[in-house]
């Protein structure tokens, strides 16, 4: 769901069509019966792919991840593939004149990283019908639309344990810096707070608002504070790693997101969940090629590696890289969700009871937070 610019109202009407195939057109026109799928893209003629980013890839978490995908593609089909990206486009309208100047440029398939780009690329996979869409933390599906994502929540649970663990013995508090008061944050920090939880049944975690996916010095601020309330471990899910150098500059543990951010604060790091973008824009930049690819929603998983755990510090203990190890196993094999229930909200009301596993979709509708975290789901 990245960028979830708004809680999404209905979830349910979600447009899940059967696509069927779709071939996108050759610039170089129709190729022989017996050539194989997608050879008429080459040096001379390559198939061309453009990326929408909300941040910039030097931010060190989101985009960088992205940008990192996009290079794989580039590597795996050499010159028969050209990339192109735009960096730093806001959420909203202005987004609609970026899709258009890479479509002027031949684009064929186009990603967005962003939820709040969802209007526009509906709109564009109306307008451009011989181009292809997709949208990383989206709903919506059209025949020439489709969307991506993966099981963070899984591997926010992993961290929150880590978090659990390394909290000061006489104080459960830590800290969150989030960005935004949607379902892909609520959902981040409360399986982050259950798996804290599990390791520290006293835990408690203090949620800070942004309102921003990536501003460093806001961050800084947020981060601040939470030291100033007293926390003893520090965790985010912004697009920079500066919460962590908030968390190295007071001796504090720290766990990332998006991205190995370890380098930024090597005494504070514990750990974090990452994104694994390569494989996943090499089999659609392929299937685009080859006239297979079919609309859908795809939700990626620790299972396909998609969302992988980043190394543990060096201060993480044995017995808690045993206890998290063993916990990721089990998630991979799927015999644990942390969504499953009982889970109580913040108010102590039953929001999921004992044995019920909320769907993909449900957790995507998610606005409570669970019994533990300290703040306002509403911002």
């Amino acid at each position: 769901m990245r960028r979830m610019k708004q809680v999404l109202a209905v979830l349910a009407a979600i447009t899940m069509a059967a696509a069927p195939a779709v071939v996108v057109p050759s610039a170089a026109g129709a190729t022989s019966v017996n050539a194989p799928a997608g050879s008429q893209w080459t040096v001379k003629n390559p198939f061309k792919v453009g990326f929408i980013y909300v941040g910039a890839p030097s931010d060190a978490g989101w985009t960088h991840a992205q940008d990192v995908g996009r290079l794989e593609v580039q590597k795996y089909f050499g010159g028969r593939v050209e990339t192109f990206y735009k960096e730093d486009v806001p959420e909203g309208p202005q987004c609609a004149q970026v899709i258009t100047q890479l479509v002027n440029v031949g684009a064929k398939l186009i990603f967005a990283t962003s939820y709040g780009y969802q209007p526009e690329l509906v709109a564009a996979a109306a307008k451009y019908p011989g181009v292809l869409f997709e949208q990383a933390t989206g709903t919506t599906v059209t025949k020439t639309l489709a969307e991506y994502y993966g099981a963070g929540e899984d591997g926010d649970y992993l961290s929150g344990m880590a978090a659990g663990a390394a909290a000061l013995a006489g104080n459960n508090k830590i800290g969150f810096v989030l960005p935004y008061p949607i379902p892909e944050c609520l959902r981040e920090v409360d399986a982050f707070t259950m798996g804290a939880q599990l390791m520290d049944p006293k835990a408690t975690v203090q949620v800070v608002w942004t309102n921003t996916w990536f501003a460093p010095a806001t961050e800084r601020q947020a981060a601040e504070s939470l030291v100033a309330d007293g926390v003893s471990v520090l965790a985010d899910g912004q697009d920079s790693p500066t919460t962590g150098q908030v968390a190295e500059a007071h001796g504090l543990k720290w766990t990332g997101y998006d991205s190995n951010q370890e380098s930024f604060a090597p005494n504070s790091w514990l750990t974090a969940t990452t994104y694994n973008w390569g494989p996943y824009y090499v089999q659609e930049t392929q299937a685009a090629m080859n006239g297979t690819w079919k609309s859908h929603f795809w939700y990626g998983s620790l299972a396909d590696r998609f969302v992988i755990m980043a190394p543990f510090g060096k201060s993480v203990a044995q017995a808690t890289r045993t206890a998290v190890l063993a916990k990721e196993q089990r998630i991979i094999k799927g015999t644990f969700d942390p969504f499953t229930g009982p889970i109580y909200a913040q108010n102590g009301k039953l929001v999921v009871p004992k044995g019920v596993t909320l769907s993909v979709m449900q957790k995507y509708s998610i606005t409570w937070f669970v019994k533990g975290v300290l703040g306002n789901p509403k911002g």
